[in-house]
């Protein structure tokens, strides 16, 4: 992969599971926490909140965070690859409209981040995950990626053998491709 341009989607059983939808971007991982994770439905709205950057060398995590500790609970590499943005990232996440391409093992195409009007209460950026009308979009009626993929890229586990320490499905930690 190429430096700068990565991106990598961790399945998190924290509190409750959730999706951890992250963007290499100036030396960081622009992060939001998709609740329902990314839906392959043109036009289908999933909530992203944004949180905190993520230093770059949690891209790669897989494991269980001890309960009481921040992000307590099990994550697996669910998906990663490389993203492109389709215009200035930086303007894009000024103004609150982010259009890109990802190019992973798993999700592939056009997609959309849009941030949605914020309340005087809210603590964090609420953003909508939207899938663009392309070759690797699906119809509401297919399979929905996440029930039909739901174990990591880099190990071949799922959340459940992650968190019982079960070894690697693939030899040396590594995908057969």
């Amino acid at each position: 992969m190429r430096e700068g341009n990565h991106f990598v989607i961790q399945k998190h059983d924290a509190r409750r599971l959730h999706y951890d939808f992250r963007l290499e971007l100036n030396g960081v991982l622009k992060s939001w926490a998709v609740t329902k994770g990314p839906s392959l439905v043109p036009g289908e709205k999933r909530l992203a909140v944004q949180v905190e950057d993520h230093p770059l060398d949690y891209s790669d995590f897989e494991g269980t965070i001890p309960q009481g500790k921040y992000g307590g609970g099990t994550v697996a590499v669910w998906d990663r690859g490389i993203w492109t943005s389709l215009e200035d990232p930086e303007k894009g996440l000024v103004e609150g409209h982010l259009d890109f391409e990802l190019y992973g093992e798993k999700l592939t195409g056009r997609w959309h981040l849009i941030r949605m009007k914020g309340r005087p209460h809210d603590k964090r950026d609420n953003w909508l995950l939207i899938k663009a009308a392309d070759d690797a979009a699906r119809s509401p009626d297919a399979p929905d990626i996440l029930e039909e993929q739901p174990a990591s890229v880099k190990t071949g586990r799922t959340i459940a053998e992650i968190a019982e320490n079960k070894p690697s499905r693939y030899p040396e930690g590594k995908p057969l491709s």
